[in-house]
């Protein structure tokens, strides 16, 4: 797996547990693409298809983030402290459109509305999971 340096996005990223189910991580399913495992360097984005660009609606937020299919390989940096995780995309998510406006900010400098989610394997390797949410740049 290969990541790569072109910019694609900025925003917000949180963490999930893969699949649409609620209980412990390791229990939850294996998401939209049935590849996510919550223990891997994985993400879900809100363009993987059509069916989750109607769900996520990134659009109503103001996103006109980019599609990028089950597999596609992206670059998550830590906007503060400059921390990187290669992860691939193995879920449909975050719901944007609910959290428009929403802001993370480090340094003086934000990031709104949520486009991505990370696992927590993924997340743990850029922050703190008791952070909850933190700010990114994302390239491929």
């Amino acid at each position: 797996m290969a990541c790569g340096s072109t910019s694609l996005w900025a925003g917000e990223t949180t963490w999930f547990c893969c699949g649409s189910s609620w209980g412990p991580c390791g229990s939850a399913g294996t998401g939209a693409c049935g590849t996510c495992q919550s223990s891997a360097h994985q993400a879900a984005w809100p363009n993987t298809s059509q069916a989750c660009f109607d769900i996520t609606r990134p659009d109503l937020c103001g996103e006109s983030i980019a599609r990028r299919a089950c597999g596609s390989v992206m670059n998550v940096k830590h906007q503060c402290s400059g921390a990187t995780v290669c992860v691939t995309v193995s879920d449909c998510g975050p719901r944007t459109q609910s959290f428009c406006g929403e802001a993370t900010c480090c340094n003086g400098a934000c990031r709104t509305n949520r486009v991505i989610d990370l696992t927590p394997a993924a997340f743990s390797a850029i922050g703190n999971l008791s952070s909850g949410k933190l700010p990114v740049y994302i390239y491929e």
